[in-house]
């Protein structure tokens, strides 16, 4: 009985340690969200500070078939894409960080358009402006 214990609390420490380790989010509300906005034609940017609601201080956007070095060395961290987006162009990669941690990630369908953010090289809260290019 003890043995059984021990290996169901074992189980649940290592569960647990895995959960708190796994802190990225895949924020699909914020997909739907950027979608609706996508979808109506007169619209031609994103201001994303309205749209999330959680705390960042920056956020990349990788445009279809980046590969996963290039990711990792715009974050300065590593990042398992788990989008795979290095083999599609049906979406971009929207990658948020907090004191250099990706908090939170979201896969933006292209929808007949393709996004940039103009010259700079990530947003902040305080320039947030991601623009559509209809194609």
């Amino acid at each position: 009985m003890r043995k059984v214990i021990f290996g169901v609390l074992l189980l649940l420490l290592v569960l647990t340690g895995y959960s708190i380790l796994n802190k990225v989010h895949h924020n699909v509300e914020l997909e739907k969200s950027i979608y609706s906005i996508v979808e109506d034609i007169n619209n031609t940017e994103i201001r994303i500070k309205t749209l999330a609601n959680f705390d960042w201080d920056k956020g990349f956007l990788f445009k279809p078939y980046s590969s996963q070095k290039l990711i990792d060395e715009q974050l300065n961290v590593h990042f398992r894409d788990p989008s795979n987006i290095d083999w599609r162009d049906d979406i971009y990669l929207l990658v948020f960080m907090k004191e250099n941690e990706v908090v939170q990630y979201a896969e933006i369908d292209r929808q007949g358009a393709d996004f940039k953010l103009s010259e700079k090289e990530y947003l902040t809260p305080s320039d947030d402006v991601v623009i559509i290019e209809r194609y």
